[in-house]
């Protein structure tokens, strides 16, 4: 966190802040303003997030940029960096993963970047291989617009953290401000400063889209866990043994015209 104390010396002199005014602003003691631009102190998680929004930056940027006179913004819907990922680690340093059940996706929306809120949700560990390298996270999905996968199964997923590796065709957890978390199959490339289509598997739900700017968070589904069975597969009926058939004819008849 190098760039904190530069940054925040040269944003609180652009707005033109005494140390004891800009403490005020954000309801600290002013010594710790002149600790924190001496770089003999650095914020808390809850502070650095208002100091950020006050100077209307993402903490990624209040942190990792040196922002002068000659520093320029990223878009907003930039498909990478466009944040820092909260998580958890266990006694070895091992990332966990944390479990997002559906009774919690509305408070998700508002903690995902927090770190208390994310320790605080059900985490587990898995020994298999894909889990090996990356991020992951667990989240229960709801409702019937992903059938085969029943409601209630959870999709354990990847952190995206390049939102342009969104590949068509391919299902993701998408988390939004007016979606909130829904599970899809992605209809487009990720594109900034447009908008990503949504698919369900199950034909009754209508594709939908959503802007670019208002999507918080992209998780690439690699596995699920049910409690549901799938059921046997029915007997062959005499109607669809004779539809198979009418195919087979049907391609043969096209083969020998080719």
């Amino acid at each position: 966190m190098s760039n904190i104390s530069a940054n925040l010396k040269y944003l609180r002199k652009k707005k033109g802040h005494t140390q004891q005014q800009f403490a005020d602003a954000m309801g600290i003691k002013r010594s710790l303003i002149g600790a924190y631009e001496e770089d003999r102190a650095e914020p808390k998680y809850d502070l650095l997030k208002k100091i950020a929004e006050y100077f209307d930056l993402t903490i990624d940027e209040f942190i990792n940029e040196t922002v002068n006179d000659n520093w320029k913004p990223k878009p907003k819907s930039q498909g990478s960096n466009l944040r820092i990922l909260s998580i958890s680690v266990d006694k070895d340093d091992n990332e966990n993963i944390e479990m997002v059940p559906v009774k919690a996706s509305a408070g998700y929306l508002n903690g995902f970047s927090d770190p208390q809120y994310i320790k605080e949700l059900p985490k587990f560990q898995l020994p298999l291989p894909f889990l090996r390298q990356g991020t992951f996270r667990a989240f229960e999905i709801m409702g019937d617009s992903m059938l085969p996968i029943q409601p209630g199964s959870i999709i354990l997923a990847e952190y995206l953290d390049n939102w342009n590796d969104v590949k068509v065709g391919e299902t993701y957890i998408i988390i939004s401000k007016n979606e909130g978390v829904v599970y899809k199959r992605a209809g487009n490339k990720f594109k900034e400063n447009k908008e990503l289509k949504l698919i369900s598997d199950n034909k009754v739900y209508d594709p939908y889209t959503v802007s670019a700017e208002d999507i918080l968070e992209i998780w690439k589904a690699k596995a699920f866990i049910s409690s549901t069975l799938p059921d046997p597969t029915p007997e062959p009926t005499i109607e669809t043994l004779t539809n198979m058939m009418s195919q087979m004819q049907k391609s043969i008849s096209q083969l020998n015209k080719n």
